[in-house]
């Protein structure tokens, strides 16, 4: 029960306090709670002096609580500690105030670990139920009897020393001493026997390691190695098995399918019988000059034979290699005969088939006598002639086609260069070349004369007359560009700039007198110019252009100065309008001629086309 407390009013006689019958009875409760709760809490009549703190009652030689289940705590102030009868309890440290030890003259049971940092003497039995861990000397001096004894890493129960997982167990005696256990004494690592000439192993020995055996060995059973095996002196065996390899008697012999590889060290042969020796691929006689194979032998790859071989029959299923002469009757290779008279023949319809190796060459000497029909593939050469797929050439000097008299060269396809003497030729079937004319044979066809590169069609010495028409091709310039004699020369060339009105500059080739001809169309007003110029300093352009002033239809006239060697059009005063025309001609080394005729539009007055600008 909670402690009750007597309200007595905020002041005397107001009428606010608990009644007197409240008040006793809350008194009375209170006795009550103090006296009648337990018997510990009764006894407190019978002291004298008792010394109440909390819910302590001492009563005698007793402190109690006087609560049930209730601890009871005693704190020193500050470092002081918590002294009965000598005992010095700090802490968690029990300690001695008047001796050098604590004596327990009962028996002691520790339901924890027991850490024991001095000298520990057990004059009887000590019996831990628990871990027990000693951080100093463990003492004896009676019999000791242990169970499962757990000592570091190391377990020893009933006849059994064992570790933790994979840990190892290490003996280690003292100084120059060894392990002795039962006449086996072991000492560094040398196993040897005290109290008899023999160690006697009655079980199965796996040696991992190398095994050096300087005495005689006797083994009676199975022997299993895993790695080498040293023998210093004489071994007689039976049956042996080493690895895959079993040796019987006179035999060796290896698991189901498995080869034997017999492997010399370095630049070692195995040699067989005192007479064979095989170094690598190569088998060679120890003994005498020769292998004497006395069975057939079946060979699946290439035979290379070097020196004279004596055979009965030979079945070749690869290739055979002879560096000697093989003198025979019929040498007989698949469907090949070899005949001894010089004759080849083939046993069925099949081709012989002559292929050297790489840039090897095929040669016949004397005479060759050729029936039927000839396939040659790749290229031939007869004398300075060579025929190499559909290229008919000479190595040296010109080819001559002589038909028989009455008779012509036809040659169909696409050719060039033919020298005609009075005989006739007919090309692609259409057109025909005769000793004065040129001539097509197909109704409406064209006949084109085109060049290579930079050539040019030459008519020298001799008059041209067309009895057709001319029709010069027509060129249109939109950029910046070269003018060249090949492709511009004759023909009707359009200054076409279209989009943004951007400058456009034509320089013409070099002048040296060609009579080229460049005629000039303008066919889209440029107000960015038009600007037509010689190829460097030395060429000049000598002349004169023709100007119409569309504003009073005057015409003026502008002539070239000694450097001039630019033409502007721009659209303006300097003409460049739709249909504007002049005419370029190289007249000699140096020198173009000008002439045209430009307008000028309403609006603008006409102005002089030449400069000097070329540096």
């Amino acid at each position: 029960m909670a402690q009750q407390n007597i309200n007595i009013g905020s002041a005397a006689n107001d009428g606010t306090g608990d009644p007197l019958r409240t008040a006793f009875d809350k008194i009375n409760d209170n006795f009550t709670e103090i006296y009648g709760a337990t018997t510990e809490a009764n006894d407190i009549l019978e002291d004298s002096t008792p010394q109440l703190g909390g819910d302590l009652d001492v009563n005698g030689r007793r402190i109690t609580s006087a609560r049930s289940n209730e601890d009871i705590i005693l704190l020193p102030n500050g470092t002081g500690g918590v002294v009965a009868s000598g005992i010095r309890l700090a802490g968690t440290t029990i300690s001695s105030d008047d001796s050098s030890s604590i004596n327990i003259n009962e028996g002691l049971i520790l339901d924890g670990t027991a850490s024991v940092s001095g000298a520990a003497t057990l004059s009887s039995t000590l019996g831990v139920t628990g871990a027990t861990t000693l951080s100093s000397t463990l003492a004896v001096s009676g019999a000791s009897t242990l169970t499962t004894t757990n000592i570091d890493n190391i377990t020893i129960q009933d006849s059994n020393i064992t570790s933790t997982s994979n840990a190892d167990i290490n003996i280690t005696p003292g100084g120059t001493g060894s392990v002795v256990a039962a006449g086996v004494r072991v000492k560094g690592t040398t196993l040897s026997a005290d109290d008899s000439s023999s160690i006697n192993i009655n079980e199965g020995l796996i040696v991992d390691g190398t095994a050096a055996i300087s005495g005689a060995t006797t083994l009676t059973g199975a022997v299993t190695a895993s790695s080498t095996l040293a023998v210093s002196g004489t071994t007689t065996l039976t049956t042996t098995n080493i690895d895959n390899i079993t040796i019987q008697d006179g035999n060796i012999s290896s698991s189901s399918n498995a080869d034997i590889n017999i492997t010399p060290g370095g630049t070692g042969s195995t040699v067989i019988g005192s007479g064979i020796s095989i170094k690598g691929t190569t088998i060679t006689s120890a003994d005498s000059s020769t292998i004497n194979i006395n069975e057939g032998v079946n060979v699946d790859g290439t035979i290379t034979v070097q020196g004279t071989t004596n055979t009965a029959d030979i079945a070749a299923t690869g290739n055979v290699t002879v560096a000697g002469s093989i003198t025979t009757g019929t040498f007989a290779v698949g469907d090949l005969n070899i005949i001894a008279d010089g004759t080849i023949t083939s046993d069925t319809n099949g081709d012989i088939v002559i292929d050297p190796a790489g840039t090897g060459n095929i040669y016949l000497t004397g005479p060759i006598v050729a029936t039927g029909t000839q396939t040659t593939t790749g290229q031939l050469n007869v004398d300075n002639l060579r025929l190499d797929g559909n290229v008919l050439s000479a190595t040296s000097g010109a080819i001559t086609l002589t038909p028989a008299d009455g008779n012509n060269v036809t040659i169909g396809g696409t050719n060039t260069n033919l020298t005609a003497g009075e005989a006739n030729f007919t090309l692609m079937e259409a057109t025909t070349v005769r000793a004065n004319f040129i001539s097509s044979d197909t109704s409406n066809a064209d006949i084109d004369i085109t060049t290579q590169g930079t050539g040019v069609v030459k008519i020298e010495d001799t008059q041209l007359t067309l009895t057709g028409s001319f029709l010069p091709a027509i060129h249109t310039f939109v950029a910046t560009d070269a003018v060249t004699i090949t492709e511009h020369a004759g023909r009707t060339l359009l200054l076409g700039e279209v989009g943004g009105n951007a400058a456009v500059t034509l320089t013409l080739p070099a002048a040296t007198g060609t009579g080229a001809v460049y005629k000039f169309i303008v066919s889209v007003t440029n107000t960015s110019n038009y600007k037509i110029q010689v190829a460097d300093a030395t060429d000049t352009i000598d002349g004169i252009m023709m100007y119409l002033d569309e504003d009073g239809t005057a015409v003026s006239a502008f002539p070239t100065v000694a450097a001039s060697d630019t033409i502007t059009l721009n659209g303006g005063t300097q003409g460049g309008i739709v249909g504007d025309y002049l005419e370029l001609i190289d007249i000699a080394t140096n020198q173009y001629h000008v002439r045209g005729v430009m307008r000028v539009a309403a609006g603008a007055n006409p102005a002089t086309p030449f400069t000097a600008a070329v540096s």
